[in-house]
């Protein structure tokens, strides 16, 4: 029995999702390790939630230290087949107001060293991923922006970075040049294994401060920053019980069945190994014996 339906990932300012009855933690494990934290389960507006605070509570895991694979299976064992994922990022464009959120339909890898496929191990498998988000959920979640009155918009391109460190002038300009929209150092990955896993994924990007591009930058202080994170975390909290409450029974669109022809391997070829640790995921298109 599935024990929850609705997985949310809280970013930087969102270690916790007030508004939950029946509250419990899981810890999880994964055959691709611990997860970021525990997850908390508990009801919201009438659905069994998960929420994953991405950093782990205390903020303690770097972008790139950030184990993906297990906080996405750590979804899939649990029942969950949507995901709405909370980011802050920084904007590349003067019309993204740091307070705005963003739903992005598009992402751009700058990423070096991160794991984002379940895949390999004698397992080869090519998802489609020309449209990164789920477009049913994205709509759910413009609706809940405008009902819970965030400026929000819908579309849009975001950078995903390798991190720590934030950009260079010089990069900053490059990604502009190129039309993005904003920048990131999380989501592209969480996108791509919840594809792999047919989970609908989508992200909330909440707009903390221009990037270092912009010609006030360096007049912006540590302690507007955070005001702003706390300002995004309380809206992104609204925006997320609307977005739960309006969650259809049934899922419209074609997450659910993302890996019905990537699968390349030969099914007779596939490792005991490997099959064993994805079958979770595979099980329902593997239907010879394993190697």
């Amino acid at each position: 029995m599935s024990q929850a339906e609705i997985g949310i990932i809280g970013g930087s300012g969102l270690y916790s999702m007030p508004g939950f009855t029946d509250v419990r933690e899981l810890r999880q494990q994964t055959p691709f390790g611990e997860p970021s934290d525990a997850y908390v389960l508990g009801s919201l507006a009438g659905h069994k939630v998960a929420f994953l605070a991405r950093h782990g509570r205390g903020h303690r895991i770097l972008p790139s230290e950030l184990n993906f694979r297990a906080n996405i299976y750590g979804f899939k064992q649990l029942g969950v087949e949507r995901i709405v994922s909370l980011s802050a990022v920084g904007s590349l464009k003067e019309e993204h107001k740091p307070l705005d959120f963003l739903i992005p339909d598009q992402f751009v890898d700058r990423t070096r060293h991160r794991v984002d496929t379940f895949f390999g191990e004698g397992i080869a498998a090519h998802i489609a991923f020309a449209d990164p988000v789920c477009p049913e959920l994205a709509r759910i979640v413009e609706t809940a922006c405008k009902k819970s009155g965030v400026t929000a918009k819908h579309g849009g391109t975001y950078l995903c970075m390798e991190g720590p460190q934030f950009s260079t002038k010089a990069e900053s300009n490059l990604y502009r040049s190129w039309g993005m929209d904003v920048i990131g150092m999380t989501n592209l990955q969480e996108a791509k294994l919840a594809r792999e896993a047919e989970i609908c994924y989508v992200t909330v990007a909440m707009v903390t401060d221009y990037d270092c591009w912009h010609p006030h930058h360096d007049s912006v202080t540590v302690d507007q920053i955070v005001a702003v994170l706390m300002k995004n975390a309380e809206n992104a909290c609204t925006v997320v019980r609307e977005t739960v409450a309006a969650m259809p029974a049934g899922r419209g669109c074609k997450c659910g069945s993302a890996l019905a022809h990537a699968i390349i391997t030969e099914r007779s070829k596939i490792p005991q190994a490997a099959h064993d640790k994805l079958k979770l995921i595979l099980e329902k298109y593997l239907e010879s014996k394993p190697a």
